[in-house]
């Protein structure tokens, strides 16, 4: 099966609900949005149904989280870069809710509130489930289409995300299309050799990520780094001192060390591990081999003959997928990993990012337009690289099926 999209919809008419992620940084204190990212990203599929009556559904973070707010402050954001009013509506399905959208014209642009706002949107549901919610119904009587364009939650089997393209006509936005099309394209006809660098500490994703491509001959090349990195160093026997060791404890991934261990001994011919490290003494960033890293050195990067060793590797790559830092990459002395193999990876033919701190990094670096595709979403990006089914382009798929 495959999904829709705009395009395959031609013109819509009606009143359209479109469901983007504007889940976004905000100061808690006087709730301001500090990076409006994610809107910019969404904003030309926003444009693209600019002649419809358009309704936006949206969440901010979850319950018990002190950014977890109303969506005025998202409604006024949008205003400013679409360049056209929004109004917000201080309701999700309730009588306000059903008079604004019944009252809207042609080319109005209204933002519903915080769909997490509603219980049942933080339950984890299967589509036919989902469908049945008080939630979705309402909505979904209330459009005569939909649209996801929330990459960002795709792996999330919500109601809002796996219920409404069951009972409505739904297609995939342009910023869901792009992130699906970027990221189906490593498993098909990306330029080879393929090399996946995957570090930070999501230790369990990024060794599921690395067995799925190993496994499939997706990767000619895995590089290991950051904690990942250490999980890996400690499998191969190499002793990474009492700090490294006791934070993958306190991470909750000693476990996963096991399962290192078997991808080495599987494929160890196309996984790259550091040669040297960098640790901090005395206030200064310090490098050691692997085999000689002291018993309370703490790795925090990794060091100068490992970053020689993988810029190699990446420069000689024709695809580079890239998730996760180096190292502490907020502090300057334990960035240069992370900057330098991302930098690297900037100048190959095709370069994809999984978000998440790696996109800051970008950021920080001033190289947005150096790479293929940069994620909106770090953890769907993830969940998609370890070859599961996303719940979001099932229901999508589903809908196609359903109303053709």
């Amino acid at each position: 099966m495959e999904i829709g999209t705009l395009a395959d919809a031609g013109e819509l008419t009606g009143t359209v609900m479109v469901r983007v992620d504007f889940n976004s940084p905000i100061d808690p204190s006087s709730n301001q949005i500090l990076d409006d990212k994610r809107f910019r990203e969404h904003l030309p599929t926003v444009q693209a149904l600019e002649d419809t009556r358009l309704v936006i559904l949206t969440h901010q973070s979850r319950p018990g989280k002190k950014d977890y707010t109303t969506l005025e402050a998202h409604a006024a954001r949008l205003e400013r870069l679409l360049g056209r009013p929004v109004t917000y509506v201080d309701d999700i399905f309730g009588r306000c809710a059903r008079e604004a959208i019944r009252n809207a014209k042609r080319g109005d642009v209204l933002m519903l509130e915080n769909l997490r706002f509603s219980a049942e949107e933080n339950l984890t549901l299967k589509p036919e489930d989902a469908k049945k919610t008080i939630l979705v119904r309402r909505l979904a009587s209330m459009a005569d289409s939909y649209v996801n364009d929330a990459f960002g939650t795709a792996h999330r089997s919500q109601p809002s995300i796996v219920g409404m393209p069951l009972l409505l006509p739904s297609v995939a936005g342009l910023l869901m299309e792009k992130e699906v099309a970027n990221l189906s394209r490593v498993f098909s006809d990306a330029p080879r050799p393929v090399t996946f660098v995957l570090g930070g500490t999501k230790v369990d994703d990024s060794i599921a990520v690395a067995k799925n491509v190993l496994e499939r001959g997706t990767a000619d090349r895995v590089i290991i780094v950051g904690v990942v990195g250490n999980v890996f160093l400690l499998a191969a026997g190499h002793d990474i001192g009492q700090p490294s060791i006791q934070l993958i404890d306190h991470l909750g991934y000693r476990d996963e060390v096991a399962r290192a261990g078997e991808l080495l001994e599987t494929y160890r011919d196309r996984i790259s591990l550091p040669r040297s490290v960098a640790v901090r003494e005395d206030g200064e960033r310090v490098e050691y081999r692997v085999s000689d890293i002291p018993e309370d050195g703490q790795v925090l990067d990794i060091g100068g003959e490992s970053i020689r060793d993988f810029t190699a590797e990446i420069t000689e790559s024709g695809t580079v997928v890239a998730n996760g830092p180096a190292g502490l990459f907020e502090e300057e002395e334990f960035a240069i990993g992370t900057y330098d193999l991302l930098r690297a990876a900037s100048t190959v033919e095709f370069s994809v990012v999984g978000g998440g701190h790696s996109g800051v990094a970008i950021e920080r670096l001033g190289l947005e337009g150096r790479f293929s595709h940069i994620s909106t979403g770090g953890g769907a990006a993830i969940e998609f690289l370890t070859g599961k089914k996303m719940p979001a382009i099932e229901a999508l798929e589903l809908s196609r099926e359903i109303f053709g």
